[in-house]
């Protein structure tokens, strides 16, 4: 597929779960798994819109987690952790963004309509309207103040994304 984005969304989603874990059970943490890549899957769909930005970003490459590592004090061996290399700052933030705000996360999936991805997206149900099963299991994935540092570092792109688009709609 030439709009692949799979490898970019398992490394941010994973990096989302290793700095705020699920609670403990198989349970919780598929449900907290779901949500990260719900995030993550349409974080990723507005990042890189079109196949030309999916193409120019395996040419490029993502930017990596150094600058979120630092931030959330997360301490991973980057030299055991090669799938870290495909983990991408903005579209980890916008999927904080998007875990901390159910609002603008169904913001969100509105404008993924203007991607074109949004057939692959799939359902976007435990992000958009979490249950309270949903947020009982990633309460560490969903807490609007854990998840500010990371979340401040591109919001204003998303939330500027999201308003042109929206005024774009007819």
């Amino acid at each position: 597929m030439s709009i692949d984005l799979t490898s970019v969304i398992a490394a941010s989603a994973r990096w989302l779960l290793a700095a705020y874990p699920a609670l403990e059970g198989a349970l919780s943490q598929a449900l907290a798994e779901a949500q990260a890549r719900q995030a993550v899957t349409l974080a990723a769909a507005l990042r890189y819109p079109t196949g030309l930005d999916v193409q120019l970003l395996h040419l490029l490459g993502p930017s990596g987690p150094y600058r979120l590592d630092w931030v959330t004090g997360c301490d991973l061996d980057p030299d055991t952790a090669a799938w870290r290399t495909w983990v991408d700052e903005t579209i980890v933030s916008w999927a904080a963004c998007l875990l901390a705000d159910p609002n603008l996360a169904s913001l969100a999936q509105t404008a993924l309509t203007m991607t074109g991805h949004h057939a692959e997206a799939g359902s976007l149900q435990r992000l958009a309207n979490p249950s309270s099963r949903d947020t009982e299991a990633a309460a560490l994935l969903r807490h609007p103040d854990l998840l500010e540092g990371i979340a401040a570092l591109h919001r204003p792109q998303l939330i500027q994304l999201l308003s042109v688009q929206d005024r774009a709609r007819p």
